[in-house]
């Protein structure tokens, strides 16, 4: 049987593109492989003229607009100048793509090209948090969140600085394809799996330090021990700390309490599982550390918006057998 054809992810080049927006999306989704090997995405870069201008460099796009009539999802990366006007033709060809059924997402800034278009009146929106009070007050019809890393409407995405838009890119992965190639494009991409879209902004990434400061050591034996039914308690004291004081280092180092990022750790385990093994539900919930199939079912649809069992129907993978712990 012939494969279906690729995702097309259409990312779009103005004058003003801020680099590292481009590129994250171009790396990440370059990156996904389908567990046959198969490449996940046709991935390409289409300008609203041939010629680009970056600011430190110049750039030839192979493609033009044109591109956007036959595009999946697009992506709009964040510009430099908020001021520069917004092209009247990207504005059309974002509009008719959206209205075919394409996903439009928009990286930092680029949230002030896709409010051009309209498609956020009405809908939750982030960019980066220097930016939201002027996306605000220039579309008011916007319900602009200046806290979260990213914001899913559905067929329309926003996320905040650049390095949300890892964040955004392995959401929208694991949304096409399921937790396992997630994890894979994350690990490709030498990033950890995409935090949670409801994260603030305003996380503190301590570096390693000899005084321990760094959680990186606890979130390994987490990891590693999702199974078991741990308390708050038994997380500060294999941390050493006080209970006051871990989750003081949880929201600077991760954005989260420890028990939200355990529940969420724990979600992601009964994906993989659901995905890659022919175990009952009762068993992923035991495995994935829940103890119960209602409490796995609960948050299951708090963190997937799914049940486990629609989940596993639309992931499953054809490959059978047990997952490395």
């Amino acid at each position: 049987m012939q494969n279906p054809p690729m995702h097309r992810i259409v990312i779009v080049a103005t004058d003003g593109i801020v680099p590292a927006d481009l590129a994250t999306p171009c790396a990440v989704f370059g990156c996904v492989r389908l567990r046959d090997g198969r490449p996940g995405y046709d991935v390409r870069v289409c300008g609203t003229s041939r010629n680009v201008d970056a600011g430190l460099f110049r750039m030839r796009v192979r493609y033009g607009l044109a591109e956007l009539a036959r595009a999946d999802t697009i992506v709009l990366p964040g510009i430099g100048d908020l001021d520069a006007p917004v092209s009247d033709a990207l504005v059309r060809a974002v509009r008719r793509a959206h209205e075919r059924g394409a996903r439009v997402a928009s990286v930092c800034s680029g949230a002030f090209l896709l409010a051009a278009t309209g498609l956020l009146d009405g809908r939750r929106a982030t960019t980066h948090w220097l930016a939201t009070p002027e996306l605000a007050r220039r579309y008011p019809r916007i319900r602009v969140d200046p806290d979260v890393l990213y914001v899913d409407e559905g067929r329309v995405l926003t996320s905040a600085g650049a390095a949300a838009a890892f964040d955004l890119c392995l959401h929208l992965v694991r949304r096409d394809y399921g937790s396992a190639v997630a994890v894979q494009a994350a690990r490709a991409s030498v990033m950890p799996l995409e935090r949670d879209g409801g994260q603030s902004q305003f996380i503190v990434h301590a570096a390693p330090s000899p005084d321990g400061s760094s959680l990186a050591p606890l979130l390994l034996w987490l990891q590693k021990n999702l199974h078991a039914a741990l308390t708050l308690d038994d997380i500060a004291r294999r941390a050493a700390m006080s209970i006051r004081s871990l989750t003081r280092r949880f929201r600077e180092q991760t954005g989260t309490t420890p028990l939200q990022w355990l529940i969420r750790a724990r979600v992601r385990r009964a994906q993989l599982l659901l995905e890659t093994t022919a175990y009952s539900v009762e068993r992923v919930a035991t495995d994935a550390g829940f103890g119960s199939v209602t409490a796995l079912r609960e948050h299951f649809r708090r963190v997937v918006a799914t049940s486990p069992r629609a989940y596993r129907r639309a992931f499953r993978s054809k490959r059978r057998g047990r997952v490395a712990a």
